[in-house]
């Protein structure tokens, strides 16, 4: 594939896929209002004829073919009103459509897998059908009234011209199979009319007696106009339609015998006036013309200049290049400001426009971090259907509660939290809301089982909740299905509460005995934590028996660029994340205390925290051993919380976040407390460290 074609494919899957996820918020709506509006049988018909054209551009013909029927379903609908429709119909429909959208999903996901589409349809198509003739069928009586009308208009356009007063015909043949030619004439009918009111058509009661399907592959669709010329100003309308195989020009024997008779006198006509009028009137029909090509120009200028679309779409890649480019503007910017050479001269000028060299590279970091956050609405919002397929097959009734849809994160953290929000949701729905209401009105509950999903900023992270008001974590459960896991590490009873819970997110471990559509082969809490850990977030769970469960994960906005504060450790230089910092502090010899294993904690706000020698941890050789020579930084990320002693503050500075080597990754480096690496403005390198996987080393810290 070339690279237009690509960039065209690209825009496609976008496209595509912003519209599904239009279209399920639309279906959702209807269906928790249990009716279509008419803005929502217009905006899913919109929906339908977009994604038809846009695949039969790209030749997709499965997804446009599933497209067009159910545009062809929704016109039908838009017609008639969908009060016509009944109560167990609406539920058929409502069923039909969320498969419809399935299937469509499907298809685009194979073609971002690069695999072939389905090929064969028909099986969908004649579903579209069934329920398109249930929804369409009048009582028996009037049915057979109509066929019987039907029939003899039938036989007189297929005989004879009809005596209806019409001075020419256009007789259409649809494409050989292609269904539902009563509802594709219709639709015809309804796209000429906007240009010539007088049209009649035969059979004429297309649009409600879906028999004539039958009568037009047989016989074709008759339309009727005035004149030949209305006629003509039509045939680009049926032209352009789909599934038109031809169309043929009939005249009655009267309007083809006057035509003549003034085609003759028109030739004459021209033949006496050739030398003096003609060119008089082929002068002045171009200057006519231009004018009006003129002002429909301007015309069309004006309109386009006052809807001119505000808002494009940019590759990822684009962006990752342009962040990357960022990083770099920083630690140049930080390289030249912070050059030796430049120290200890006293340079007014420089200083100044070091500032405001400084002042723009932190608009323009802001203004491109911006253009990457997006809300998380689009992975929330996804939740809704979830929720909606799980309680019907579980037969629940629940409903989702968003909040906080608007907060705005990184777009890769976007894309990374999908899963995890998704294992929480179902997690909930299957074994956490109660599996009936007389459970849930017997324990005092509203029978509506509830889910929320949260998210906030606070300050440099976003904390996202999945909370249900189901019947909790047994933790003795939970620590019984552990033991005979073999997963427990200690006595039972040395766990404490948030021990236990924790338990939920082992690989291979699930509360539930039997493995089901949903849950029970103990993947899905694991993935939560991994994909969590994968971007530097943490994940904790708390829970009451008989109230419910929830998840919450701390997420950094970004983590591309971060403010740190950098620390000295020998000759080594160390940066700890500035939101990881709560406090630092020099200590006295008599505010250190000892537990029964020797190691050195302290007493902070009440609470007694150990201490890490960061020297001794990575094996630095530093002049500063006491612990009252150095200083004290206070850190703590999620539920860990600790000291880690150091020789010097040096001060705070925003660095750019490297990945560590690849050959790296043999040695298991991250489990070592280490995040990355960056580059400062001096050219060294200081060691980023990560203050959630630091906090497990000190089980093998030696003091």
């Amino acid at each position: 594939m070339d690279n237009g074609m690509e960039n065209m494919l690209d825009m496609y899957l976008f496209e595509t896929n912003s519209l599904l996820e239009q279209l399920d918020e639309v279906l959702l709506d209807a269906e928790s209002a249990n009716t279509f509006t008419n803005d929502s049988v217009n905006e899913i018909f919109r929906i339908m004829h977009t994604i038809k054209g846009s695949s039969a551009m790209m030749e997709f013909s499965s997804l446009m073919t599933i497209a067009h029927r159910i545009e062809d379903l929704f016109f039908f609908i838009r017609e008639n009103t969908i009060d016509s429709i009944d109560e167990e119909h609406k539920k058929e429909l409502f069923n039909l459509m969320f498969f419809s959208t399935d299937m469509l999903r499907a298809e685009v996901e194979k073609l971002e897998n690069n695999e072939p589409l389905t090929s064969n349809v028909d099986s969908f198509v004649e579903k579209v059908n069934s329920f398109l003739n249930k929804i369409s069928n009048k009582t028996d009586e009037i049915a057979a009234s109509e066929k019987e009308e039907n029939d003899k208009k039938s036989q007189n356009s297929s005989t004879e011209l009809p005596q209806d007063g019409s001075g020419a015909f256009l007789k259409v043949t649809f494409d050989e199979g292609c269904g539902m030619e009563n509802l594709r004439a219709f639709m015809l009918v309804t796209s000429i009319k906007d240009i010539y009111e007088n049209l009649t058509f035969y059979p004429s009661d297309v649009e409600t007696n879906p028999d004539t399907a039958a009568v037009i592959v047989e016989k074709g669709f008759l339309l009727g106009f005035d004149t030949k010329q209305t006629l003509e100003t039509a045939l680009n309308i049926v032209q352009s339609s789909g599934n038109v195989q031809s169309y043929e020009i009939l005249m009655p024997p009267e309007a083809e015998k006057e035509e003549n008779v003034a085609d003759a006198k028109e030739n004459e006509t021209v033949a006496q006036n050739h030398i003096d009028a003609a060119p008089a009137q082929k002068v002045q029909a171009p200057a006519q013309n231009a004018q009006a090509s003129t002002q429909n120009t301007n015309t069309n200028v004006t309109h386009i200049g006052a809807n001119k679309q505000s808002l494009i779409s940019v590759n990822l890649s684009k962006l990752d290049k342009l962040m990357m480019l960022m990083g770099e503007l920083v630690i140049t910017e930080s390289m030249v400001t912070s050059s030796p050479e430049l120290q200890g001269l006293k340079l007014d000028n420089f200083t100044k426009s070091a500032r405001q060299l400084r002042k723009l590279t932190d608009d323009l970091q802001d203004t491109v971090m911006s253009i990457r956050m997006i809300p998380v609405a689009g992975a929330f919002q996804k939740m809704n259907r979830i929720v909606r397929d799980m309680s019907k097959s579980l037969n629940k009734n629940v409903r989702l509660t968003i909040i906080g849809e608007d907060t705005e994160v990184d777009k890769t953290i976007v894309d990374s939290i999908g899963d995890p929000i998704m294992h929480m949701v179902r997690n909930s729905m299957d074994h956490g809301i109660e599996e009936t209401a007389e459970e849930r009105i017997k324990a005092g509950k509203n029978p509506q089982g509830e889910i929320i999903l949260s998210a906030e900023h606070t300050g440099s992270e976003v904390i996202i909740t999945i909370q249900d008001d189901g019947k909790g974590a047994d933790p003795a459960k939970i620590l019984e299905k552990a033991r005979r896991n073999g997963i427990l590490t200690k006595p039972e009873s040395e766990y404490s509460q948030k021990e236990i819970l924790a338990l939920l997110m082992a690989p291979g471990f699930s509360t539930n005995e039997q493995v089901t559509e949903y849950s029970g082969r103990g993947v899905g809490m694991d993935v939560v934590k991994k994909n969590i850990e994968k971007i530097a977030g943490t994940v904790t769970i708390t829970s009451e028996l008989g109230k419910g469960m929830c998840t919450t994960m701390k997420i950094p906005l970004t983590m591309a660029i971060v403010d740190g504060m950098e620390v000295s450790v020998g000759k080594s230089i160390f940066t700890i994340p500035i939101s990881d910092i709560k406090q630092s502090f020099k200590i006295a010899p008599e505010e250190i205390i000892y537990d029964a294993q020797g190691q050195e904690i302290v007493k902070r706000m009440d609470n007694f925290y150990p201490i890490i020698r960061v020297h001794r941890l990575y094996n630095i050789d530093t002049e500063i051993t006491n612990l009252e020579d150095g200083i004290l930084v206070w850190v703590g990320e999620g539920d860990k919380s600790y000291c880690l002693f150091v020789d010097e503050l040096m001060g705070e500075q925003q660095v750019v976040v490297k990945p560590l080597p690849s050959y790296l990754s043999t040695y298991n480096i991250k489990k070592s407390g280490i995040a990355g690496c960056t580059i400062l403005g001096d050219g060294n390198i200081s060691i980023i460290l990560d203050i959630a996987t630091l906090h497990h080393t000190t089980t093998d810290y030696a003091y």
